[in-house]
């Protein structure tokens, strides 16, 4: 077949003089297109680089291939992620990964908690500010600490080592950060420590399969999983860390279990990596879900392909066969 990859790129990125530093975070190195390249024609397929949404929605009358991978993030909104998909459904040509619908509830991590507190999952309690001003002891999600993001963005983006917070003035201070440097709502919720930071990825459809968990390191001093203080976009020199908490078998058919109804309760297709920590009972809190891993050489499904001992080509290639089955159409 003749495979499009629908993808946004660090060095695709046209930056704007009020952009956060790190606006691209979620975007991937070129070296991730390689090597799902590289898987697709391990598969005997021939892979064609579209580009970005962008460039797909310029050239979609004239697009000439059997399927997509698609990979991309969009930019600005918590609709961006589904650009590609709602494009490709409105052409009729069949894609990897999961639909609009998903994507975009899954980007908005407030309905995301919603749906999964209405179907019985533990998450923190939070609550949403529109501002700064709105912030008062009455209206706290819960007792501190507290943890605060942007309601719809990935990649870790705009998390530091303040973004755990002890009072009310930091809290203020950085709802405004967030709310004025990421122009979007500030998500704050309670910061659920003493039993360590896990991550489960989920591969196929009808079933899913749950990967092995990797457990997180996390800074020492703040708790804060380590992936999210150290990468693109943020320089956080010296970090001291450490792994807090014990993966224990029965930690692990749990996490997976939860992962496997979460990924099923959203309707995810093929590929996706759930977040967790788990308090000081042992009992796991979901963080959030993301139906756009990377697939960079680098990231958690390479990590997982080397500790099950695959190359990490044929892991990847294995991962795209199951998702052509999926959509019907011609595999090796």
């Amino acid at each position: 077949m003749r495979v499009g990859i629908v993808y946004d790129i660090f060095s695709d990125y046209v930056w704007r003089s009020d952009d956060p530093p790190d606006a691209d975070a979620e975007y991937e190195p070129v070296e991730t297109i390689l090597v799902i390249e590289e898987a697709l024609r391990w598969l005997k397929h021939t892979p064609v680089r579209m580009g970005s949404p962008f460039n797909l929605l310029n050239t979609v009358e004239k697009i000439d291939v059997d399927a997509v991978i698609n990979i991309s993030e969009g930019i600005d909104g918590r609709n961006r992620e589904a650009y590609a998909p709602i494009l490709l459904e409105m052409r009729g040509i069949p894609y990897l990964g999961s639909d609009a619908l998903p994507l975009s509830v899954s980007l908005d991590k407030a309905w995301t908690k919603d749906i999964l507190l209405a179907a019985g999952y533990k998450t923190p309690s939070y609550r949403i500010y529109h501002a700064a001003e709105a912030v008062t002891r009455a209206s706290l999600p819960a007792d501190f600490p507290l943890f605060i993001k942007p309601r719809y963005e990935g990649s870790s983006k705009s998390i530091t080592r303040h973004s755990k917070v002890e009072d009310i003035d930091a809290l203020r201070e950085q709802v405004h950060r967030i709310c004025t440097i990421y122009k979007q709502d500030a998500l704050v919720e309670s910061f659920v420590e003493g039993g360590g930071e896990f991550t489960v990825a989920v591969i196929g459809h009808n079933p899913p399969e749950a990967m092995p968990v990797l457990q997180r390191a996390v800074e020492k001093e703040t708790r804060i999983g380590l992936h999210a203080l150290d990468r693109r976009g943020l320089e956080t020199p010296g970090l001291a860390y450490e792994i807090e908490g014990d993966l224990t078998n029965e930690l692990e058919d749990q996490l997976k279990e939860e992962s496997l109804g979460i990924y099923n309760k959203l309707e995810c297709n093929d590929f996706a990596r759930i977040d967790f920590r788990v308090d000081g009972d042992g009992v796991p809190w979901f963080l959030e879900i993301n139906p756009l891993p990377t697939f960079a050489p680098d990231g958690t499904f390479a990590i997982l392909a080397e500790l099950m001992g695959i190359p990490y080509v044929e892991f990847l290639a294995d991962t795209m066969r199951k998702g052509f089955e999926r959509i019907g159409v011609a595999t090796t």
